[in-house]
């Protein structure tokens, strides 16, 4: 998010600032739509920025030591296997605005990461996602710091 933040601020932000000015020397800014649509992409970017200065302003860093842990918590790499198809699959719980299942991530608050919270290496668990009901046993949970 941080680096999100820095690219609108130090890359977009200008950007913007500097079409709004080419479009006013092109004269009436009352029927200018290069005017419009800069100042459009003004009002997108500063409301991206506010969002993320508040949702930074209400994260909260979780310390936990390195190493294995008996159950699964935030932060944790769990190995699970889908016990309906054999499939194995690695995940980190995430926060919300983390997660990215194409990065091997998932939301603590995602119906999966609900379900694992609190849960041991061995326990089956049985989970309703959008796509219907999976039923997962946990292979090991670890917790290594993320870079």
């Amino acid at each position: 998010m941080r680096t999100e933040l820095q690219r609108l601020e130090r890359e977009e932000r200008p950007r913007v600032i500097q079409a709004i000015a080419e479009a006013r020397e092109h004269g009436d800014i009352s029927e200018n739509a290069e005017f419009e649509a800069a100042k459009e992409r003004q009002g997108l970017v500063e409301g991206k920025i506010n969002d993320l200065h508040s949702k930074l302003g209400q994260c909260e860093i979780v310390e936990v030591s390195e190493g294995s842990v008996d159950r699964v918590i935030f932060g944790s790499t769990v190995d699970l296997e889908d016990l309906d198809t054999g499939e194995e699959a690695r995940y980190r719980l995430v926060g919300p605005y983390e997660a990215d299942l194409a990065q091997g991530t998932i939301s603590v608050t995602s119906p999966i990461g609900q379900a694992l919270i609190g849960k041991e290496a061995g326990d089956d668990v049985r989970v309703k996602t959008p796509g219907g009901v999976k039923n997962l046993e946990i292979l090991d949970i670890d917790y290594a710091a993320q870079s």
